[in-house]
């Protein structure tokens, strides 16, 4: 279930959006839109009228002075595809809406039919017409929502997931949906050339510890992780036929002749002025030449490269191009090159910011006591004064990622040396987990 926060919503005087209820507009025209309900045909609402809705959530929150915090729940159902039809879809959603929240909050119930399975959206109303209360989901909430949608499906003999997993967070969804390398992507790869590469469990295991993975093939969930994570990921989270029987059956799908090894690989187009910018285990202060070290290892530079970094660690990175990329352009254009540059530059920027917030309080205890034409120039002072602040608070977020990142980086490249030097001939072995028995008895 998703939620609609910022105090974003339409005007009801002029029903046109306004700045400061833009995200509750925006969510209720995407839940509305003509194109996906059937020309409307399949949205229906709950304690108040369709044609009016917004305009009516939007006096209840004016009734009650409440027009701040979270400002409406956007929530939706999705069903397996050609199990429901739109009406079987639309009155179960209906059905649900009504006992979760229909006796209280105003509600909107659309069903959407542009995608390949059908689904229902409600948007409805975080401040109660009713008392004024406002809507809290708690986990308690979150447990009866799926408790009511599960229960509601049955009835209608309709397909219920037994074991939900934890959905991934929606910009991680998107970027797995888009092809980029998020951390799953990335050990699905690395997965995928250890089983075809290794004929065997010990080898399987042994190119993933190379390739810089922690393994557990204990028990019968088989997880993998790397090293600046916390929790391992069970295999069959990636992939459910990712079973240790599934594993064993495809073993060595591409080596008939003999076990892959893993390998990491340095850019090969490392400009000199570069090569000495990181050294192992040493905090690096000289952070634009760090960054262009960090871009060349991860195949950004030089442009139209063909190189590809191999660690694990390195690829997911590129995950976050556009970010490091505007990172690299700020300090370029703010002559920023080492940690001292960077701490002066946000020192300055803080203290500019500090005078200017002062100012605009200033302004705003000027406007109580000015004239109505005189009111009307210091808005207009006050709206300059607010843009500049806006543009320092970007210039501190920058300056406070790039900190943040430099050490990212640093940690990073100690882990992909460590995980080389472990490679070397006369190396220790990296611990890993196996289940001998189960080993013993798929020989």
């Amino acid at each position: 279930m998703g939620k609609v926060t910022n105090n974003n919503i339409e005007n009801p005087e002029k029903t046109v959006p306004n700045r400061e209820m833009q995200d509750f507009f925006d969510v209720f025209s995407y839940v509305k839109n003509p194109l996906k309900t059937n020309e409307g045909e399949y949205v229906s609402a709950v304690n108040c009228l369709k044609e009016t809705a917004l305009q009516q959530m939007i006096l209840t929150k004016k009734q009650y002075q409440k027009t701040g915090g979270y400002i409406a729940w956007h929530g939706y159902q999705s069903f397996k595809p050609d199990e429901v039809t739109p009406e079987q879809c639309h009155e179960i959603g209906l059905k649900l809406a009504r006992e979760m929240w229909g006796d209280k909050y105003q509600i909107i119930v659309a069903t959407h039919l542009d995608k390949g399975h059908l689904h229902n959206h409600f948007c409805f109303n975080s401040v109660s017409y009713l008392d004024g209360s406002k809507y809290n989901y708690s986990k308690l909430e979150q447990k009866r929502l799926r408790e009511v949608s599960d229960r509601l499906c049955r009835e209608y003999s309709l397909s219920v997931i037994e074991n939900p997993k934890k959905a991934p967070s929606r910009p991680l969804y998107l970027d797995e949906k888009s092809g980029k390398p998020t951390r799953y992507n990335v050990y699905r790869e690395d997965l995928r050339e250890a089983i075809n590469g290794s004929r065997d469990l010990q080898h399987m295991m042994k190119y993933l510890a190379d390739k810089g993975y922690e393994v557990d093939f204990s028990g019968s969930h088989w997880k993998m992780k790397l090293p600046k994570y916390k929790h391992f990921t069970r295999l069959d989270t990636l992939d459910e036929r990712l079973t240790p029987d599934f594993i064993w059956s495809c073993l060595g799908g591409a080596s008939r002749y003999g076990n892959y090894k893993a390998r990491i690989s340095y850019s090969p187009h490392m400009p000199e002025q570069y090569k000495n910018a990181w050294k192992p285990h040493q905090k690096t202060t000289g952070i634009l030449a760090l960054y262009f070290y960090w871009c060349y290892q991860l195949g950004i530079f030089p442009k139209g490269t063909d190189y590809k970094p191999t660690s694990p660690l390195m690829k997911e990175e590129l995950r976050k191009l556009d970010e490091i990329t505007a990172q690299v352009r700020y300090m370029s254009k703010h002559n920023i090159s080492t940690l001292s540059d960077l701490h002066a530059d946000r020192e300055k920027n803080q203290t500019e910011m500090n005078k200017l917030i002062d100012y605009r309080q200033h302004l705003r205890n000027k406007v109580r006591r000015a004239t109505p034409a005189e009111k009307e120039k210091i808005r207009e002072d006050k709206q300059g004064v607010t843009e500049q602040i806006t543009e320092l608070r970007k210039r501190l977020k920058y300056a406070n990622g790039i900190e943040k990142r430099s050490a990212h980086i640093d940690n990073c490249l100690d882990q992909i040396h460590d995980t080389m030097e472990n490679q070397r001939p006369n190396r220790q072995k990296q611990p890993v987990k196996t289940d001998r028995r189960r080993e013993e008895s798929l020989r």
